[in-house]
């Protein structure tokens, strides 16, 4: 399986009003400021880069100083898709398409439930969903050797 440590991932630079007055009322004080619009706009210019030029991103929400009301915007106006995935490891990671094809919302926790990783992935799947090609290699020697000696 993929580790935490081996997900690409690319933080972008700093958000356009981050740290600014909150002139828009997009998250009160000690957040974005209007910073939930800068990271839907930067979001469409991330998907517009993955539909021409095949090229994932992602932005690192742990990094932002986001309020919770800002977190519960951004997750209202992304919506919600069809693709939910849990992945059990060193921890549990949950995988939410929101409802913008190509943005997937990703939490990464540790074995103790702290939240490790949130990351708004811009990309066709999640690299973390795909398994390893020596995984891959491995089960299916092991089922080959399973058919030969089975019944």
């Amino acid at each position: 399986m993929s580790r935490l440590a081996d997900i690409p991932v690319r933080v972008e630079a700093a958000v356009p009003g981050c740290g600014s007055a909150d002139p828009g009322g997009q998250g009160g004080s000690g957040g974005l400021g209007g910073g939930v619009t800068a990271i839907l706009s930067e979001l469409g210019e991330l998907l517009t880069r993955l539909a021409t030029q095949g090229e994932p991103a992602a932005i690192d929400l742990r990094s932002l100083p986001m309020t919770q009301l800002e977190r519960e915007r951004l997750r209202h106006a992304l919506g919600d898709g069809e693709v939910q995935a849990t992945v059990t490891a060193a921890g549990v990671s949950r995988i939410n398409e929101t409802g913008m094809a190509g943005v997937w919302w990703v939490e990464h926790r540790d074995a103790h439930g702290e939240l490790q990783a949130e990351l708004l992935e811009v990309c066709r799947v999640p690299e973390f969903l795909a398994r390893a090609q020596d995984e891959i290699a491995a089960a299916g020697q092991a089922l080959s050797r399973g058919a030969r000696g089975g019944s």
